[in-house]
């Protein structure tokens, strides 16, 4: 971090950009995003990139052929799944769970429900997980 010139730190970070997933069929994943749950797609460069859009979130969709998907330098390979996940809201959490399993989809989990809300982890075609989220009542 550098300094301005009253000396107070200036921040290295601008802003939450998106989220990056790995995938294995970026075409597959936009159809999800946009099919499944009513994403925008913003950007495709197929078959190796493409970026979906949701209110404030972007998810950039990393094929095997982008540059965000390239090995690390200790040989080490980016690939899907995991359990750090977006969060996205919903309304009437158990009507939308009944429409996605309708759908096919498939569930990390059951519903749980805590002082926070309710919440349940679904996964996109290549593993990589999502969480319905409804907020308790106030």
């Amino acid at each position: 971090m550098s300094a301005d010139s009253t000396g107070n730190a200036q921040a290295t970070v601008l802003g939450l950009w998106g989220v990056r997933y790995q995938v294995s069929d970026v075409s597959r994943s936009v159809a999800f995003y946009k099919r499944t749950l009513g994403f925008n797609v913003d950007r495709e460069n197929l078959p190796a990139f493409a970026q979906v859009s949701i209110g404030n979130l972007k998810l950039i969709l990393s094929g095997p052929g982008a540059s965000g998907s390239r090995p690390m330098p200790d040989g080490r390979h980016q690939e899907p799944g995991g359990w750090n996940r977006v969060v996205l809201e919903v309304k009437d959490l158990p009507a939308r769970i009944d429409e996605l399993r309708h759908a096919g989809l498939h569930f990390r989990n059951e519903m749980e429900v805590g002082p926070g809300g309710k919440q349940i982890q679904i996964e996109d075609p290549d593993g990589n997980p999502l969480e319905l989220f409804e907020p308790a009542q106030r």
